[in-house]
């Protein structure tokens, strides 16, 4: 099984890396069924990195259907530990305008009905989620956007909506209050799945739009987000060619030991079954 520390999942408009050298294609299957799509290894920036379109080439899947679980345990059992989000989102901000790039610091879940843990059926875990994405990549992200001249914004608040609709205005002006400044559809589960992984996860977030709210702009459609995504796309491949140079050789974040006295489950009390299916994840923590 060929390996990447680094995993890439592209978002709507970001289907592949022209750059990647030394390509090969890798069909995975999991216990949580397939990825979004074969996985493709191929080497940028010196480093050798795991990309995957979470919609699937075509972009056939919405944001609902996405097998968040499938894709995150493909990534894990490829050897990834640091895993970019691309994701296209509404801005909720005066200041934060379509074009713009937000790194979110903080999440707010409104998604229903997904798959949110590896864990279940007999295994109880509960990891630390107070801060969502890994400070450490998300600095790095931060740093090469800065390097490229792209207009970035350091921190800020995603909220993650089930879709595949947009939102209503109420709805819009509610979230503004709330104080969120970015809102879409795709970093959760990934981001708690990624977290249960151990993996460090970032969200370089593509502003398309004013979402609904905005009173001098007009309302959000599918042809104002592609016709955005595809400015946007060539800035997040500049920024992904510039930060994977730079990347940690080894980590010391708090990602890295999530799992550590989370499992709650006495470990002779877990069914056979789950533990093949979650073995990935908590081998590392069994007792002798």
């Amino acid at each position: 099984m060929p390996e990447a520390k680094i995993g890439v999942i592209g978002g709507s408009g970001l289907y592949d890396v022209e750059d990647l050298t030394d390509v090969e294609e890798v069909e995975i299957s999991t216990p949580f069924g397939n990825p979004s799509d074969v996985i493709t290894i191929g080497t940028l920036g010196g480093r050798r990195v795991a990309f995957l379109p979470r919609h699937g080439r075509g972009h056939r899947l919405s944001p609902s259907e996405v097998p968040s679980r499938a894709n995150i345990y493909a990534f894990k059992t490829l050897g990834v530990e640091e895993l970019i989000s691309i994701s296209a989102v509404g801005s909720m901000r005066d200041e934060i305008a379509p074009l713009h790039i937000v790194i979110p610091d903080q999440i707010l879940d409104r998604t229903k009905g997904r798959h949110g843990s590896f864990f279940g059926d007999g295994i109880v875990v509960h990891v630390g989620f107070a801060d969502p994405f890994c400070p450490e990549l998300s600095r790095s992200l931060y740093d090469a956007a800065k390097l490229v001249g792209a207009r970035v914004h350091k921190g800020g608040t995603y909220v993650c909506i089930e879709g595949p609709q947009f939102s209503t205005r109420a709805e819009s002006r509610v979230y503004r209050q709330w104080g969120v400044d970015v809102i879409g559809m795709t970093a959760l589960p990934e981001a708690k799945l990624a977290r249960e992984a151990e993996m460090c996860y970032a969200t370089l977030a593509l502003v398309t739009d004013y979402d609904v709210w905005h009173e001098a702009e007009e309302p959000v459609t599918v042809e104002m987000i592609v016709a955005n995504l595809q400015k946007n796309v060539q800035t997040a491949k500049d920024i992904l060619k510039a930060v994977l140079p730079n990347a940690r050789d080894s980590r010391d974040c708090d990602c890295t030991h999530a799992l550590e006295n989370a499992v709650i489950t006495q470990w002779d009390k877990i069914p056979g079954t789950t533990k093949e299916r979650v073995a990935a994840l908590v081998n590392k923590y069994v007792p002798a």
